[in-house]
């Protein structure tokens, strides 16, 4: 072979790359997200009075805090998906939701309570939202790990723990138009409880499958 000939078979080869990570998660969570629709729909539904809930902006407030954790945390794991990236300099992304929950939990507190803390604080789903969060967030986090294994994580616990994160902000989306606590501190109480451990489950298996 000569030089003339090697060089236009390495340009061939090199036309070929391989698919964004980026692209490949959003593809995966496309595919992974009708499972979850299903669920949802199967199980749970829409809540009955959604109509007059959107009117109450703490119900709209759930979207807001759900989204402002899910978005993030895809771009944070869309950048931890290259090698020896770190954490540092992008994890304040991650406090947005916080930042919005204390917010309203601060809004919450200066109006007349409707009913007591304790009751706002407990709800009457909280058992649902322990299990239907981390059960709609399982093929979404199959898609997201599916995605970022085509990246080159150094930290693959870490980001299969933001592959959690991803996965339960948008089950908890879901669940939001379900779930009738609208209280700020409900969410941060059971919504929090139940992505913490999808964002476990994330970082056991990303800890394995992530692995390069």
């Amino acid at each position: 072979m000569d030089t003339d000939q090697l060089i236009r078979s390495l340009a061939a080869d090199n036309a070929h790359r391989a698919p964004r990570v980026g692209t490949v998660l959003t593809m995966a969570l496309l595919v992974a997200a009708p499972l979850s629709i299903l669920i949802f729909a199967t199980f749970l539904g829409v809540r009955s009075d959604v109509m007059s809930a959107m009117h109450n902006p703490f119900f709209d407030m759930k979207f807001a805090v759900t989204l402002s954790l899910a978005i993030p945390a895809i771009i944070v794991s869309l950048h931890l998906s290259r090698p020896e990236a770190l954490l540092r300099g992008w994890g304040w992304l991650l406090l947005l939701p916080v930042g919005l929950l204390a917010v309203a939990i601060g809004g919450e507190a200066m109006m007349a309570p409707a009913m007591p803390m304790t009751m706002r604080l407990m709800g009457k789903n909280s058992r649902v939202c322990l299990l239907a969060i981390p059960a709609m967030s399982l093929p979404l986090l199959a898609g997201a790990l599916f995605g970022l294994r085509h990246g080159a994580p150094s930290h693959p616990a870490l980001a299969g723990a933001l592959a959690g994160l991803v996965s339960a902000g948008l089950a908890a989306t879901l669940y939001a138009s379900h779930c009738t606590d609208d209280s700020p501190l409900f969410v941060a109480t059971w919504y929090t409880l139940a992505t913490a451990l999808v964002a476990a489950i994330g970082a056991l298996l990303g800890a394995r499958v992530l692995r390069y």
